[in-house]
C-alpha cells in the first residue's frame, strides 16, 4: 500500500492550496501511469486502463464510481469498449488539490481487488 492510498481526502474549498509545482514531482513519482495533463487552463491527472471486453471496462468503471462516492470526490469516467479513462482534479479550486493523488492512487489499487 502507497502513502497516498492510505490518505482519506478531505473536504476542498474554494480556496483550498493547489499542489505546488515544488510538490507535483513527487506525487507523480507516487502514481507513474498518469499523466498531468491541462484543459481549458486546469491542470487534471488522467489515466487509460484498458480491458479485455465492455463488461470488464464497466465492471471497473463501477468500482471506480463507488470509490468516488466513498471518498466524497469525483471524477470524469469515460467509459468505452475494453476502455475506461479516467480523470481526476479538484472543481472547487480550477487545479489539483492532494485529493486528486489520493484517488489516483485508489484508483489503481482496485485493478488489484
Amino acid at each position: 500500500m502507497t502513502e497516498l492510498t492510505a490518505m482519506k481526502c478531505e473536504a476542498c474549498k474554494a480556496d483550498a492550496p493547489k499542489v505546488s509545482d515544488a510538490e507535483l514531482p513527487e506525487l507523480m513519482r507516487q502514481i507513474p501511469d498518469w499523466t498531468p495533463v491541462v484543459r481549458d487552463g486546469i491542470l487534471q491527472l488522467e489515466r487509460l486502463y484498458k480491458f479485455k471486453n465492455f463488461k470488464q471496462a464497466w465492471a471497473f468503471h463501477n468500482k471506480v464510481a463507488q470509490l468516488a462516492e466513498d471518498e466524497g470526490h469525483h471524477p470524469a469516467l469515460l467509459l468505452e469498449w475494453g476502455k475506461l479513462t479516467v480523470t481526476w482534479w479538484s472543481h472547487s479550486i480550477k487545479g489539483l488539490h492532494k485529493n486528486d493523488f489520493i484517488c489516483a492512487a485508489k484508483t489503481d489499487s482496485l485493478l488489484a481487488s
